[in-house]
């Protein structure tokens, strides 16, 4: 039976997987993507399936154009239309302050969390606008609190790379909103997943816990669970808005 397609990128883990397993009990065929860590990907599609639902798994780098391009040729071939987008691949490095920062560094941090992004939705909107002969879609831009704080002393860098996406959101949301595609976006901030070991610190959470107005971290099924709203019905009349998931702060 034909299904409607879900692709969520870097859903091996965090953010992702839990999108990935909470969108696939609304009857899709869900596409998880990831860049290298197989055996978790294989993991979360496997949990899908056992639990009754459709799901496959997608190598793909999303800094790379070509992996990229390649990846929208594989959804191509699978029997349904694609009709939404997670946007949630993303990368951050140890935490530097400014004077540390290069231009290598700055470079990857944006063809992930940036151009990457820009070229999914790119693809998306060729497959769901009704310009394109599609019949709409909707796509969720994976943002950052740190768009808005801005990360001194940790990842500016990478504040600066959300603050993009929220620009991006802001203005696709507008290009395709004629064209049936709603684009919206989260803005996660002090949630529990495994980035924050990416920076060098697995335990940041904690530390900063007691600055956060409700005084604790988040989980990834919490951003999970505003992610699948603004994808679905419920959410029809919502395009270009931000929802904040940062316990206050």
């Amino acid at each position: 039976m034909t299904k409607n397609i879900a692709l969520i990128t870097g859903a091996s883990r965090g953010i992702g997987a839990a999108t990935a397993k909470l969108l696939a009990q609304k009857d899709l065929h869900i596409v998880i993507n990831f860049r290298s860590n197989k055996k978790s990907a294989q993991d979360v599609a496997s949990n899908i399936i056992k639990n009754g639902g459709s799901a496959q798994i997608i190598q793909a780098d999303i800094s790379q154009e070509h992996e990229i391009t390649e990846l929208f040729a594989q959804i191509d071939k699978i029997d349904g239309a694609l009709t939404m987008l997670v946007n949630n691949a993303g990368i951050l490095f140890q935490q530097s302050t400014i004077e540390n920062l290069s231009a290598q560094r700055i470079t990857q941090v944006m063809a992930t969390n940036v151009t990457g992004c820009i070229l999914c939705c790119k693809e998306a909107v060729k497959r769901m606008s009704t310009n394109y002969g599609g019949n709409g879609g909707a796509i969720v831009n994976v943002s950052s609190a740190a768009s808005r704080l801005g990360a001194p002393g940790e990842y500016i860098d990478y504040a600066a790379s959300k603050g993009a996406v929220d620009t991006l959101t802001t203005g696709l949301s507008l290009e395709v909103a004629a064209q049936n595609i709603r684009v919206n976006g989260v803005r996660p901030g002090f949630i529990y997943t495994e980035m924050h070991a990416d920076g060098g610190e697995p335990n940041r959470v904690d530390r900063v816990s007691e600055n956060i107005p409700m005084k604790r971290g988040g989980q990834p099924e919490e951003v999970a669970q505003a992610i699948v709203w603004l994808l679905s019905e419920n959410a029809s009349y919502v395009t270009g808005s931000n929802i904040d998931l940062a316990g206050g702060k």
